[in-house]
Formats: structure tokens, C-alpha cells, sequence
């Protein structure tokens, strides 16, 4: 009796049968290895509203591949060893990360590794077929909500142009409208940045199953950043409207229902309908045309480089392995703080007991040792001084990382816009209530630097970390009550009498 093979291996073409295993053995050692960046993500599409639709993504991603089924069994894959290069890409991307604190690299480096490790096992022709699920992969990393404070100001700018235009007197003050009937706050739930996200994705997709033109396809693209934010100013236009005649309550409920379950697929059906007569692909037309994957010219000399799959597969694990052993290393360089610090004097002013109108303090949860009190000058000005020093920089312990700063998350507290920059550091007017304004300047300090660029501080940490240098991090916080020129006279005195910031931080901590 002769053995026989089970059903599900006879229907994968004999060419396919082994690549396909080495590649099923490298993703589950990269899921593996990189499952705390896997897990992170998967909590960000279950709970964060955002990221909600890309628990549709891999489902989405099989389908595209299922689609190019018949395509790609006629094709024959071999495994290509210059794939390790964008391999090793993709995972430089996520030491950079990994090693910073920045999430976002070590996701999108996570992702990045599955189709680098599609193009070193399978090739670039097997690559080219599968082109767009690959790249459609990229929508899996959960990132947009760093666009949040953008999209506030541009939907208020929208609000109040259109609440002017229906004949409402209104005024604006940053992400405030107050109108006759009460104040209004463009809040971080009302951005829109939720709509865009899953409405970029799903014009993705599409631009790709509905268009052949590229032109069409950069169009309906376009169409699917711009509409979605036109269209989340209009909504909350009509919230203020509404509110005029039938009151806050009322105009809020029905915001909540109408955005919350009818806008979005009202606005995702509008832009359907207006581009459906634009579509110049056939429903019975093929994802991939087999021919011209065969017959493309610049896929044979690449081909020149396939090398033995198990081989291949072999450097990827040496790859990953590599650069997880040097994450782990770099991680743990770390710089020494001492147990106690204090406020030092400053010519010319002295600490005194906090007083404030409306409570603040600067949210820096991550930090090894933190400072708050308050000066006050001969002449009666008063500022709020926040520090937090940091050994090392990693998730959980970044400076300027996204929701920590001047503005406190959970409270009254709103950012109204930036302000100019005192010393090189970056200006925030915010307010509380709607009646409490602050003037905040933010610097950070990271070994002989001192500035207020998020990108260059991470650059710089991402550098030290990669060569094993213990450096300290330092962010600097001032602020005064108030808005406008006197609150800058206040900051930039202070500023002046105690010198160059990044020594003083430096001397706080014992560095000078």
C-alpha cells in the first residue's frame, strides 16, 4: 500500500509546497520573536475606537491574496538572498524603535519584516504578483492619532468659517467657538481622525479593485484624505447650528447618534457614488494579469541572485536574532541619576508656595525623577517650573512622547495653538474651562543638546542607544498664567536669570 498525500497538500502546486513552508516557518519565528509589538497592536485595534477597523485588515489581506490564487500557482517561487537586505531594513527600523521608545518604528518594522521575508523566500516575480496585499500589510501599524491636534485646528478653522457664513456671530479662540448660546470645544473626539483613518484604508483598497488608471486611483485618494475632513467641519457646524434653535443637549445627542452611526457610511456612500462612474475596472477582470507578470523584463536579472531556500531562511534567522540580542543589549545601557534632587535658587527670584487659578501640572508618567514648584520675582512675577529626568528612553519612559507635556491628559486643560519660542524652546498657550489661560516653553536636554525637536531628540537617542551610550534626558517645562506679551515677559526673565537651560538642567541632576 502506497502512501498518499492529505487532501490540503495536494491542492498547493508541487512548486509552491516547500517554499511555502519556509516562509510559514519564518513568519511564526518573527511573530514569535517580535510577539510583545504583535500583542501591543493587536490591544490598540481592540480598544483604541481609531484602530477598530483594521481587525477587518487580515481578513481584508487574505482575500487579496485568495483573488491572485490561480496567478500565482502557474508562477514558481524562488528564494532571493538580496530580500535579506530589505529584511535587514525593516528590522533596523525596528531596533530604532525598540530601542527609543518610539512604538510606531517597532510596529511598522514588525509589519515591514513579513513582506521583506515574502520577497528573500518567494522572490521578486512571486513579490510582484502579490504586490498590493503586501503593501496593503502597511495598514496593520495603528498610527494617525499623532494627527489629532492638526485636525482640531483645521476643524475648527472649517466650523467657524461655515458658522459665519449661516449668519451665527461667533468667535474663536483655538479649538474654542463661543457662539450666543455657549461655548464650543473642537475636542480630540471631534478631529476626525477616526473617520480619515478607516476611510484612507478603505479608499486604498478601492482605488485598487475599482481603477486601472493611476491617475484615477491618485484622485479617489485624494478625494478620500480631503472629503473626510471637509466633511467632519460640516459636522460640526451642524452641531453648533442645531444648537442655536433646539439647544446644547439636544444638538449633542443627536451628534453623537448621527456621527456615531450614520456619518460615516453617509459620507463612505458619497464618495462610492461619485467616483462609481470614474471605475475602469471590469468586476470579471483579474486582480493580476499573468502575462505581464511573466513577461516583465526587469524581474530576469534580478532573478540571477535566487539562491537555496533553506539557506535564505537560515539568514533571516540570523538576522533576527542578531538584532534582537543588540535591542537587548542597548537596552540595557542606562545613565545614573542620583536618589535626591531639588530646585536649585535663581538670582533674583525665590520658590514659593504654588498658586494657581485653575490647577496644573505637566504629565510625564515615565520619568525617574521629577520636580514641580513655583518662583517668584522681586518684582511679583510668578512662573510654574516641571522637570523629569530620564536614565534611559524606551516605551513607557520617552520624553515628549505622544500625551505627555504641558498639557495635562484627563483634565480641563486644552491646547489652543502654538506660541512663539523663547530660547529655543516650543511655545503652547493653553486654557482651562475657557477661562484660564497658560503660556507653556518646553525644552528638552539629551547629552550637549538642548531644543524643543521632538525628531531630533529621538534621532539622538536612537544614535547613543545603538552605540551603548549612557546618556541622561531631560525635559524642561515654564510656564506662566496668562496669554500674549506679558506672559512671555514673565518666561523669557525667568529664562534669563538662570541661564543657559541645558546647564541648569545639567546642574540639577550633577552633570555640570
Amino acid at each position: 500500500m502506497s502512501p498518499t498525500r492529505a487532501p490540503l497538500t495536494e491542492s498547493i502546486a508541487p512548486q509552491w509546497r516547500v517554499p511555502l513552508l519556509q516562509l510559514s516557518l519564518g513568519w511564526a519565528a518573527m511573530l514569535a520573536l517580535f510577539a510583545g509589538d504583535w500583542a501591543a497592536m493587536a490591544a490598540h485595534w481592540w480598544n483604541t475606537s481609531t484602530y477598530n477597523h483594521i481587525l477587518l485588515i487580515p481578513a481584508i489581506i487574505a482575500w487579496l491574496v485568495w483573488q491572485r490564487l490561480p496567478e500565482l500557482a502557474r508562477l514558481t517561487p524562488r528564494a532571493w538572498w538580496p530580500g535579506l537586505v530589505a529584511l535587514g531594513g525593516a528590522l533596523l527600523v525596528w531596533l530604532l524603535g525598540n530601542i527609543s521608545g518610539l512604538a510606531t518604528a517597532s510596529q511598522l518594522g514588525a509589519v515591514a519584516m513579513l513582506p521583506a521575508s515574502v520577497l528573500a523566500l518567494l522572490g521578486p516575480r512571486v513579490s510582484y504578483a502579490l504586490l498590493f496585499p503586501l503593501f496593503y500589510s502597511g495598514f496593520l501599524v495603528p498610527i494617525g492619532e499623532e494627527l489629532v491636534p492638526v485636525l482640531q485646528m483645521i476643524t475648527a478653522d472649517i466650523t467657524i468659517a461655515l458658522t459665519h457664513l449661516s449668519g451665527i456671530p461667533a468667535e474663536i479662540e483655538g479649538v474654542f467657538i463661543d457662539t450666543p448660546v455657549g461655548l464650543f470645544e473642537v475636542a480630540e473626539a471631534c478631529s476626525g481622525v477616526k473617520f480619515l483613518v478607516a476611510m484612507v484604508a478603505l479608499g486604498a483598497l478601492i482605488a485598487n479593485q475599482c481603477f486601472r488608471s493611476v491617475w484615477r486611483r491618485m484622485a479617489f485618494m485624494a478625494a478620500c484624505v480631503i472629503v473626510p475632513i471637509l466633511a467632519n467641519g460640516v459636522r460640526a457646524w451642524g452641531t453648533i447650528y442645531i444648537a442655536q434653535f433646539q439647544g446644547i443637549e439636544f444638538a449633542a445627542g443627536f451628534d453623537h447618534v448621527f456621527y456615531g452611526w450614520i456619518f460615516f457610511a453617509v459620507v463612505m456612500a458619497i464618495l462610492i457614488g461619485a467616483g462609481w462612474r470614474f471605475f475602469d475596472r471590469g468586476m470579471d477582470e483579474p486582480a493580476i494579469y499573468l502575462a505581464d507578470i511573466e513577461g516583465a523584463r526587469w524581474i530576469a536579472p534580478l532573478e540571477r541572485f535566487i539562491a537555496p531556500g533553506w539557506a535564505v531562511l537560515a539568514g533571516i534567522a540570523a538576522l533576527a536574532l542578531t538584532t534582537t540580542a543588540w535591542a537587548s543589549a542597548a537596552r540595557a545601557v542606562e545613565a545614573p541619576l542620583p536618589q535626591a534632587i531639588a530646585l536649585p535658587q535663581v538670582a533674583g527670584w525665590e520658590q514659593v508656595p504654588t498658586e494657581q487659578a485653575w490647577p496644573w501640572r505637566p504629565h510625564a508618567p515615565g520619568a525617574d525623577r521629577r520636580l514641580f514648584g513655583s518662583y517668584r520675582s522681586e518684582s511679583g512675577q510668578r512662573v510654574d517650573v516641571f522637570l523629569a529626568f530620564y536614565g534611559a528612553q524606551e516605551e513607557g519612559r520617552e520624553a515628549g512622547a505622544y500625551g505627555e507635556g504641558a498639557q495635562p491628559p484627563g483634565t480641563e486643560w486644552r491646547w489652543l495653538g502654538e506660541a512663539h519660542s523663547i530660547k529655543g524652546g516650543k511655545g503652547e498657550q493653553l486654557q482651562a474651562v475657557g477661562l484660564h489661560p497658560r503660556l507653556a516653553m518646553t525644552w528638552y536636554r539629551h547629552g550637549d543638546w538642548t531644543g524643543s525637536s521632538r525628531l531630533e531628540l529621538k534621532a539622538l537617542t536612537m544614535r547613543d542607544r545603538l552605540l551603548f551610550t549612557a546618556r541622561p534626558t531631560a525635559t524642561m517645562i515654564v510656564s506662566a498664567e496668562g496669554s500674549g506679551d506679558a506672559a512671555e515677559a514673565v518666561i523669557s526673565d525667568f529664562i534669563g536669570a538662570i541661564g543657559p537651560s541645558g546647564k541648569w538642567m545639567d546642574r540639577i541632576v550633577g552633570l555640570d
